[in-house]
Formats: structure tokens, sequence, C-alpha cells
């Protein structure tokens, strides 16, 4: 079955046809680094982490790029709020940002381009624009001039008319019209600021997306991401600004968009003040449990957090390993009798399980159709241990289970023993975890990442794995085998 994706500009589902045969490049909007990642944000970048891996396993060369927002208001604001510089604050919630995707089992990206190190890029662009007539200067501020592209709101599906009536910003007399958005920003007094052709400022917030886009990925690609929530302002004025600056259409071929994450039916958000932090959440779940609740779910979709589905989650992840512990346990003692007729009917049954998460999977990723044939996968392998079948088929299972869960990201291999060296460097991390010397922690933390051991903490202890190389690119990918917990 080909791979099809449902496009949110053509509102429809689409063959799959990368411009480069074999290849894949892909932008997904990152975070405004200011606060704690909560699970609005995990929703999003577990779904794409998802699609990537699955476009890994189909045998696709992706090109994996996530930015970081580390100058915009809202950094600005907190700052000021904490009494920090905003270079500090960013700083430090881009680390907190990585090491959560670290916990959450993520997939490195191949880049993570920051706007503070794109600032050329970014005022060659906004140059370009006003050269071409899309934006004009205004005090030190450039705006885009929204009457300059007649197909504005295509991917939102409104009006200009509409969109001026619905623009979210302040009112500001001197621009031409109410929806014409800031490429740059004049410098206030004590803000950041860089010195360009308009003068000193940093850049508005549209224009970073499509300066690095472009910069890692080529004037034209294959797929843009994000949440739901960016279609309009982000990714509409995204879409103008970039296809008039390249003079040609379009700028992408397909926007994938993940459907929100709320709380009793209201959006999660800190705007809101009712999210839920993912460091607070994995203090009492494994990812593991967080990523079986969220795929069950498809990404498009709306999904409603509880603790009853985070508990039913961490069920089923229990079943999973209990599977593959009965069936390790059966092939340890291998004294299997053959079935000819029985194990006929499961190696069917396996053939038709795989194909049906592979049809799911090639549906637009439909996680929550492949994970209930998947579970259909788990319950076979329990028959297989009671039936008795043979060992080659009890290998079978197991490894079906095992690098079919991989594409959900699980990280279900185990192994028996870790190193005494590593032993020994988790031990004197845990006397300074506890002594809170987290200088000391980081330090061991990396050299055992130089060892190709991968920690992650619970209250109930450490669990570590082994990564892996990825076949293709060579990079490193947290879809390891997993330890025990110590």
């Amino acid at each position: 079955m080909p791979l099809k994706v449902y496009d949110t500009l053509r509102r429809k589902k689409l063959l799959f046809r990368p411009q480069v045969k074999g290849e894949v490049g892909m932008y997904v909007c990152g975070p405004t680094v200011y606060d704690d990642s909560h699970l609005g944000h995990a929703r999003t970048y577990i779904a794409f982490d998802i699609i990537v891996r699955y476009l890994l396993y189909r045998g696709y060369k992706v090109n994996y790029i996530v930015n970081i927002t580390d100058i915009d208001d809202k950094i600005i604001n907190r700052a000021r709020e904490l009494g920090i510089s905003p270079i500090d604050l960013a700083i430090k919630f881009e680390k907190i940002f990585m090491e959560d995707m670290e916990s959450l089992g993520i997939r490195r990206a191949n880049m993570y381009p920051k706007v503070s190190d794109h600032i050329p890029e970014i005022i060659g662009m906004i140059s370009t624009l006003i050269e071409r007539g899309y934006a004009y200067i205004v005090d030190g501020d450039v705006y885009f001039d929204v009457t300059k592209k007649t197909d504005l709101g295509k991917l939102s599906h409104q009006t200009l008319d509409e969109i001026r009536a619905g623009a979210r910003v302040e009112v500001d007399e001197r621009k031409r019209n109410s929806a014409d958005f800031a490429l740059w920003k004049k410098a206030k007094r004590g803000e950041p600021f860089w010195e360009s052709p308009f003068g000193q400022g940093r850049p508005g917030w549209h224009i970073e997306c499509s300066a690095m886009s472009m910069k890692y990925l080529g004037r034209q690609f294959d797929i843009h991401g994000g949440a739901r929530d960016l279609i309009f302002p982000h990714h509409e004025n995204e879409i103008a600004q970039s296809e008039a600056y390249i003079g040609e259409a379009p700028f992408v071929k397909y926007w994938l968009h993940t459907g929100f994450l709320t709380i009793k039916g209201e959006k999660m958000s800190k705007s809101l003040g009712n999210f839920i932090t993912i460091r607070d959440l994995l203090n009492k779940y494994e990812a593991d449990s967080l990523r079986l609740f969220l795929a069950s779910t498809h990404y498009r979709s709306p999904i409603d957090y509880s603790e009853e589905a985070l508990q039913q989650a961490t069920q089923s992840l229990r079943r999973i390993r209990d599977t593959l512990d009965n069936l390790g346990q059966a092939i340890r003692v291998g004294n299997m009798v053959v079935q000819g007729e029985e194990e006929k009917k499961i190696e069917e049954h396996i053939l038709a399980f795989k194909k049906r998460i592979f049809d799911a999977m090639d549906d637009d990723f439909n996680t929550a159709k492949a994970l209930a044939a998947f579970f259909e996968l788990v319950r076979i392998g329990n028959v297989a241990v009671s039936r008795k079948v043979s060992l080659g088929l009890l290998r079978k299972i197991r490894d079906s289970i095992i690098e079919l869960g991989g594409i959900f990201g699980l990280r279900l291999e185990t192994v028996e023993e870790l190193p005494e060296e590593a032993k020994k460097l988790i031990e004197e991390r845990d006397v300074a975890r506890k002594n809170k010397d987290w200088r000391r922690a980081d330090e061991i933390r990396e050299k055992l990442r130089e060892m190709s051991i991968t920690l992650r903490d619970y209250p109930t202890g450490t669990t570590w794995f082994f990564e892996k190389k990825d076949r293709q690119d060579k990079r490193t990918s947290f879809q390891g085998k997993i330890g025990q917990r110590i």
C-alpha cells in the first residue's frame, strides 16, 4: 500500500511523493524556550518522532530539522520578571527542553538551529522582500504587506477580509493594513538587538522559520509540521513571505498538523495555566506509557488527558513486557514441541497483523489502528507460548514485537548485565545526585553516553539503555536496549 498523508492546505489525503526519491526534508516548528515544556509539546514532538521513525523504517533518508526560538517577546518578558538576561533564560530552558526530549525517547533531529545564530539569513530575506515590494519600513520596523499576496489565507482557508477582522495584534496606525505582520522589530530600551539596514532590532516571529527551513532544506521541501494552533497566523504568514521570496509555489509540499491535547476538553497551554510539565509527568509514569497513550489517538485528532488513560497505558506497557518475558523464558527453556498446523496458522496471523500495522501507518500514520494490530501480535505471542510451538517461531514473534514496537518508539529489548565500569559510574552518579552535585552527575552522564549508554531517572530508580547507530545517517538513535532499574 502506498503511503498517503493528509495535507492541511489541500484538505485531503495525498500520495506521498518527496521531491527527491527516497529522501525526505522535514521541518517542525520547535519551542520558544522561556519555560518548561508541557504535555502539549510532548504530543506534537512524539507524533512527529513516530512519523520520522516510520519513514526511516520504510527506507527513506530523512533530514529532520527542529528550530529553537531563543529570542522573542515571551522570552524578554519572562527574563525581566526573573531579573536575568534573555540570553541566559533561553540557554537554561533550551537545555531543559533537550533533556525532556531525551527523557521521552525522542530521536535527535539532524539539527536544532537557533534564531540568534541565523540573523544574517533573516536580514537577507527581509531585504529581498523589501526590494520586491512585499515589505515596507516604518520607523525601524519592517512589515509584510498582506495585500501583495492574493492567495493569503489558503492554508487556514480564510479570505483577506476575515484575516483582517480576526487580526490578533495590537492596533498600529503606522501599518498599511491591520493584518500586516512584523518581519523586523525595532529595538526597545533594554532589549537585545542586532544591527541591520533597517536599524537596531530583532526578527519577527514568522520570518525565522522561513529563513532556517530554507537554509537547511532548500527553497522548497517536503514536510512542514507543527501543532494545529500554528496554522494561523504562523504558518499562513510563513507561506506568504516564503513564496514571495522564492517567487514560486509551493514552498512546502505537505503541511502536517497535530491536534490539541486537552484537559477536560480545554486546550492545554501555558497561557491558560492548565498545563502539566513533561518532567512532572515523568516523575509518575514512564515515557513509553505516555507514548502508548498518545499513539492511541490519530495525530490529527484532539486527545483528552486523564490519569485513568495514563494508568491504562501503563497496564498495556506491562502487558507487552510480560509477553516478551514469557517468550524469553520459553526460548531459554527450549523444550517446545512443534505443532505443524498450529504453527502454520500462527505464522499466517503474524503476517496478517504485520500487514495491518503497515497499512494503518501508510494511511496518514494512523497509529491508533496500527496499535490495535500490534496488540493482536502481542496476544499471539502468549498463544504461541501456551501452544508450545517451535523455538524458531517463538524467536520470530519476539523479534517482531520488538522491531514493530520500535516504530512507536517503544524500547522493549532487554539485556542481562551492565559493564562493571558503567555500574560503578552509575553508583557514583547516584551519590552525586543525592549530594546535589549536579555538575558531577552531568559529567558522569556524558561519560556513559560516550560508552553508548543513556540514562533515564525515575523516582523508583534509574533506567539505562544502549544506543544504536542509525543505518542510514549513522546518527544516534534512542531506540536501544533497555536495562532494568537499578
